[in-house]
């Protein structure tokens, strides 16, 4: 695993998380394709302008994961494709469900992928393993990629929609030697590229999470903004370092401060963004 890390804050990430977070229904109202002015509107309150989410929506749609509609009024509109629901929920698991990665106190063992891919379809095989690095699977040998167990039904939907199953037999098993496990992890996983990505997101969101804490009042448009950017850089994290034990890491592990950071602002601020997002498609 690389320590190259994608630009923060892109529009085309800003939009995913906006639909990731609000896209699927907010207060209470069920979800419906986004007007594209009003997705103008919400990803300006980010720093995002409207030539840049225009062309970031086209890319989106041409990758299948945005479809065109119309909003009730009849303007033009945008929704989420099926296979973009299926990530979305996918992903809920991994930012939602498991906050802290290194906060789960048992382990219940790895999940191998072992793949074979024919020299002339060896364009599938550079797919395959950036999908699978970005499922947060590390290396244990050539062509043996390991991930925790917990990730495998992501895994699956991952491989299938991608038409690479067939080159994939998945297996769930334990370590068993020859040297430690914790010592194995550090050598399938950059685990000091981890943890300079988990500070860098403590040294961005940590001093925001504190003047929320100290403030009493929640203006909605301030709370979407910081609620959306703190989502958009720390979904990514959850990916890079997929849960693995915190039996296994290094003491003082960041990844635990850095998932009750997220864990913090997403309690104080979801709710207003919410409100935010409610008024502006009216």
């Amino acid at each position: 695993m690389t320590d190259q890390q994608p630009s923060p804050h892109t529009p085309r990430s800003l939009i995913v998380s906006f639909y990731g977070a609000y896209g699927r229904g907010v207060a209470g109202r069920p979800a419906g394709p986004v007007p594209i002015a009003a997705l103008i509107r919400l990803l300006g309150a980010v720093g995002v302008d409207a030539p840049a989410v225009r062309s970031a929506v086209s890319r989106l749609k041409r990758r299948g994961l945005l479809t065109a509609d119309r909003a009730a009024g009849g303007a033009a509109a945008y929704g989420l494709s099926a296979a973009a629901h299926q990530l979305l929920s996918d992903g809920d698991r991994r930012i939602y469900a498991r906050p802290a990665s290194s906060s789960r106190p048992g382990h219940h063992g790895w999940l191998l992928a072992v793949f074979s891919v024919p020299e002339h379809e060896r364009h599938k095989r550079h797919l395959l393993r950036s999908r699978l690095a970005r499922l947060g699977f590390g290396t244990a040998a050539p062509g043996v990629w390991i991930a925790p167990a917990h990730v495998h039904d992501e895994t699956r939907h991952t491989l299938e929609r991608l038409g690479l199953s067939g080159y994939v037999e998945l297996f769930r098993g334990r370590h068993l030697g020859f040297e430690p496990t914790s010592d194995a992890v550090a050598r399938w996983w950059d685990l000091d590229a981890l943890a300079r990505r988990h500070r860098a997101f403590l040294a961005a969101h940590e001093p925001v999470l504190r003047r929320w804490t100290r403030r009493r009042a929640t203006p909605v448009e301030e709370a979407y903004r910081d609620h959306l950017l703190a989502l958009d850089a720390w979904r990514r994290l959850p990916y890079a370092d997929p849960g693995l034990p915190v039996g296994l890491l290094p003491e003082g592990w960041p990844g635990v401060r850095a998932g009750r950071v997220f864990g913090g602002l997403h309690g104080r601020l979801r709710e207003a963004g919410e409100r935010f997002v409610a008024g502006v498609l009216g």
